[in-house]
């Protein structure tokens, strides 16, 4: 028997429009690992920046994080026994029953775990999956729901446990947080930089919609 474990970020918002702001993609990134002392090294240079000078905050986030940091994160996560895999919502594509946030949340990580769950876990192993908190405690008590019931439903694991924990409160979600900007930067603006970084350890890039032709707004 073998302990799973999965982090989850997303990237985009749920706005479905046109407008300033608006992303074009939804995101969803997992991370699996075999255990979890990736989040011990992301504490351990946390501090070391910190001797050298850096004024830090409470947790790394790629999209805040000065290009130095990432460097060392990045670092980092290239050494990490991992898997990652990504699914990509391209949002005008989206049907309308499709476009709210618990809507397109739950069906973004029922089309993700369906594909990912058979390829990482087996019936003697156990499996946690902890994704990222986000919006207000109603909204995150609504995901958190989704985020279980899709689990129970594709999970090939004998046992699982499912989390919804504020990303500074676990460093492996900042593991996930880089990876989920680095192919999110590829996606909405061709930059591919981080990414190839990272190139190694991406299984898959699963564009939902790559074949649509409608587009709703």
């Amino acid at each position: 028997m073998s302990d799973i474990y999965v982090f989850a970020d997303e990237a985009g918002n749920f706005d479905f429009s046109r407008g300033s702001g608006a992303t074009r993609y939804f995101i969803l990134t997992t991370v699996t690992i075999p255990d979890c002392s990736i989040g011990d090294q992301f504490l351990a240079l946390r501090r070391e920046l910190v001797w050298r000078g850096y004024e830090l905050p409470e947790a790394f986030h790629a999209a805040n994080d000065a290009q130095l940091v990432r460097d060392e994160v990045f670092a980092l996560i290239q050494k990490l026994d991992c898997r990652i895999d990504a699914t990509i919502f391209e949002k005008p594509k989206a049907l309308p029953h499709l476009r709210s946030e618990h809507g397109l949340y739950k069906m973004a990580w029922y089309l993700h775990f369906k594909h990912v769950a058979p390829r990482i876990a087996t019936k003697a192993d156990r499996m946690m999956v902890t994704a990222a908190s986000l919006g207000t405690k109603k909204k995150m008590d609504q995901f958190s729901e989704a985020l279980k019931d899709v689990v129970q439903q594709v999970s090939t694991a004998n046992r699982f446990k499912t989390a919804f924990w504020h990303a500074a409160s676990e460093p492996c979600l900042q593991v996930a947080d880089y990876c989920c900007w680095a192919i999110q930067r590829k996606w909405e603006r061709g930059d591919d930089r981080s990414l190839k970084l990272i190139a190694e350890q991406v299984r898959t890039q699963k564009d939902i919609w790559r074949i649509g032709k409608n587009v709703y707004y």
